[in-house]
């Protein structure tokens, strides 16, 4: 079925939003399981002009699949309006130019968003992503070509190290090894991942974070190991749909600098204040498209130094 929704489903997947790794694409149709009301569905996509082709095979109906697609792909977010407001700002005018099409690319899993972010931190997109999807296959479900995200309580349990599993295991030789969370490239991130597995799993009811506020939300995410600011935000903007954060480092801070503050050297909570308060309920596209923008127009070479 066509969804007529205007997308770049390529850019979108790509864009390195920590949600989830792109999905498997095969001859240009993009695939996925998705759990929907506990039941695994395969979702499979692919661009249609600039709309989609949809087909999907599971026990759910047409509506239920339809209303989880337009979920993660944020299809019922209106971008022409959102263009005009860009439109209308003239710091931002020229965005919609170089992202015409780029959707947010929500969890359909937000504990696999929590992980995504987690190894996202100090880390390339291409590695992180071939992180998440080495954690899926090794822990996760398959369904058909596809694997869930594993659920807190089974990662919760993985082996963080070759050494540790080497010591609780019958294994005979280290070399052989490969059944850990640092087997899967995440470095010193593993113990972060493990921890906040466990506090998924017995503190935090994940369940309940869509019902806090914005604020509620950020401090109950930053109790997570290995959380801070940015990454708090990247959580609650792509794992929760909270569209007033605004995910902020020294990629954003450089770009926000130099259209808004004449280059000066400004700090990076400075710069999450200045773009929750001035871009509102925004604020989340409006920090997906300047950061593709530099990207493509490249301004991104001409900041490097500020």
């Amino acid at each position: 079925m066509i969804i007529e929704a205007p997308i770049d489903l390529e850019l979108t997947q790509m864009s390195g939003q920590t949600s989830q790794p792109p999905w498997m694409q095969v001859d240009g149709c993009y695939g996925n399981v998705i759990t929907v009301n506990k039941k695994p569905v395969i979702f499979n996509v692919k661009q249609s002009g600039e709309f989609l082709d949809f087909d999907f095979y599971g026990d759910i109906s047409q509506r239920q699949a339809l209303s989880q697609l337009s979920y993660i792909f944020d299809l019922d977010f209106d971008l022409d309006n959102f263009y005009k407001y860009l439109d209308s700002h003239a710091e931002l005018s020229e965005m919609s130019k170089f992202c015409n099409g780029l959707r947010l690319f929500l969890a359909p899993d937000p504990f696999e968003c929590v992980i995504s972010s987690i190894c996202s931190a100090n880390n390339s997109i291409k590695r992180w992503t071939k992180s998440i999807t080495d954690i899926k296959q090794n822990w996760g479900n398959m369904h058909g070509n596809y694997y869930t995200f594993p659920q807190s309580c089974d990662l919760a349990n993985v082996y963080l190290d070759e050494e540790e599993e080497f010591n609780s295991s019958n294994i005979q030789d280290i070399c052989n090894c490969n059944n850990n969370l640092k087997s899967c490239g995440v470095g010193y991130r593993a113990p972060y991942m493990r921890n906040a597995s466990e506090l998924f799993s017995h503190e935090i009811d994940i369940s309940e974070i869509p019902k806090m506020t914005y604020d509620e939300a950020f401090e109950t995410i930053l109790k997570v190991p290995g959380v801070g600011s940015k990454v708090a935000d990247c959580i609650l903007l792509y794992g929760f749909n909270f569209r007033e954060a605004f995910p902020s480092d020294v990629w954003i801070k450089r770009i926000v600098s130099y259209l808004y503050f004449e280059g000066r050297d400004i700090s990076v909570a400075k710069v999450r204040e200045f773009g929750m308060e001035e871009f509102g309920d925004n604020a989340g596209y409006v920090q997906l498209y300047m950061f593709h923008y530099a990207r493509r127009s490249g301004l991104m070479e001409k900041i490097k130094k500020l």
